[in-house]
């Protein structure tokens, strides 16, 4: 599963370059060498951060890839749009999540559902037979003390060679930046939820 590196070549010297410019120097780094899988967080407080991995779920299935979905928060209850597709294209999905902690009625019971879906991504991810497993909204889980955060990191580190995987939400800790290959912080510039517009479907779930 291993991807084949992009060849290597000498880069010319970085020259100063304006924003408005196209750039005419390769940025990639030199020594660039293939890996058979990457451990990639999607944080920060702007949208998008789920989005993305599902963006990503959808180029793994048509890799030819197994893919699995765990979601932490969302409750199966929501039919947000991505299940259907992923469902619909094979993708193992699970709903840990019972909804947003400010709806519940007994966070006990949140709680409960939050280790019993961690027990079953680490499951899924130990046991090697998903070439990629999304877990969405798990940093929240970490963040409460939901779930271990020191298991979560070492379930991550030690995975199979072969799996890869892309942890969501707000708020990564420390040590789960630094285990991962790749971070993003998304960055709210502007919401419409700020301005009083309600999450839409067909965007937002």
């Amino acid at each position: 599963m291993s991807d084949a590196p992009a060849p290597d070549a000498p880069r010319p010297a970085e020259a100063d370059s304006s924003p408005d410019d196209p750039p005419t120097d390769d940025p990639r780094p030199l020594g660039l060498r293939g890996t058979d899988s990457l451990l990639l967080v999607n944080t920060g407080d702007g949208k998008g951060k789920s989005s993305a991995a599902f963006g990503v779920m959808v180029r793994a299935i048509a890799r030819g890839w197994k893919v699995a979905v765990v979601q932490f928060v969302k409750s199966g209850d929501w039919k947000v749009g991505e299940e259907q597709v992923g469902r619909d294209l094979g993708v193992t999905w699970v709903n840990a999540g019972d909804g947003f902690t400010w709806d519940s009625n007994d966070l006990e019971h949140d709680k409960a559902l939050a280790r019993e879906g961690w027990a079953k991504a680490a499951e899924m991810v130990r046991a090697g037979e998903h070439h990629l497993v999304i877990l969405d909204e798990l940093t929240y889980l970490m963040n409460w003390g939901w779930v271990d955060a020191d298991d979560v990191v070492a379930t991550l580190v030690g995975r199979p060679r072969t799996v890869s995987v892309i942890v969501t939400g707000r708020d990564a800790s420390e040590a789960l930046i630094a285990a991962a290959d790749t971070v993003t912080e998304m960055r709210k510039v502007k919401h419409a939820y700020d301005e009083g517009i309600a999450a839409k479907r067909g965007i937002d779930y």
